[in-house]
C-alpha cells in the first residue's frame, strides 16, 4: 500500500472520532448522542447518553434543553467523578449514581464556572438535569432511578 492509500484509509478512521473534538473547539454542543429512557418513579427522563470521549463535551454550549431531557454519562468503571461548568451555559443539577440506580448524591451547578462538584463515592453514572429538576420533584440521595444501565424495576 502506498503513502497515499495508508494516508487515506488512517484519514477515514480518524476523522469520525475527530469530528465531536471539532464541534467542542467551533463551540458547537454534541446532539447527535444516542438516547435512553429512564424513570424517577412516575418521572419519564429521555438522556442523552455521553461515553467515551463525549463525556468530556457532555452539555457544553447548549443554550436549551427540555423539561424531562438530560444527560447520562457512562464510565467503564465506578470511581469518584468530578463534573465543572466551564463553557456550560445551563444551569444544571447533577445526580452521581450508583450502579442499582440509587443516587448518592446531588449537586446544582453554577453555569460556566471551574467550580468542581464530585461524587460522595466512587460511581459509573451520573445524570444532568435542568437546575431544581429533582427537588421539585423531592428527589433525593437513595432514590432509586430505574431503566436499563440499572435493570428495570
Amino acid at each position: 500500500m502506498n503513502i497515499i492509500n495508508r494516508l487515506r484509509l488512517a484519514l477515514s478512521i480518524a476523522l469520525p472520532a475527530l469530528l465531536p473534538l471539532a464541534a467542542q473547539a467551533q463551540g458547537e454542543p454534541l446532539l447527535n448522542l444516542p438516547t435512553i429512557q429512564l424513570q424517577a418513579g412516575m418521572h419519564n427522563i429521555k438522556a442523552q447518553v455521553a461515553m467515551g470521549e463525549n463525556v468530556y463535551t457532555g452539555l457544553m454550549f447548549r443554550r436549551e434543553m427540555p423539561q424531562h431531557e438530560g444527560m447520562l454519562f457512562v464510565y467503564e468503571m465506578p470511581a469518584v467523578q468530578c463534573f465543572y461548568m466551564k463553557n456550560t451555559i445551563l444551569p444544571l443539577s447533577i445526580a452521581f449514581i450508583a450502579d442499582d440506580g440509587a443516587i448518592v448524591n446531588i449537586a446544582d451547578m453554577k453555569p460556566q464556572t471551574l467550580d468542581s462538584h464530585c461524587s460522595d463515592k466512587p460511581v459509573r453514572y451520573a445524570l444532568e438535569m435542568n437546575q431544581g429538576w429533582f427537588a421539585k420533584r423531592g428527589i433525593k440521595p437513595g432514590y432509586k432511578l430505574a431503566g436499563a444501565p440499572f435493570g428495570a424495576r
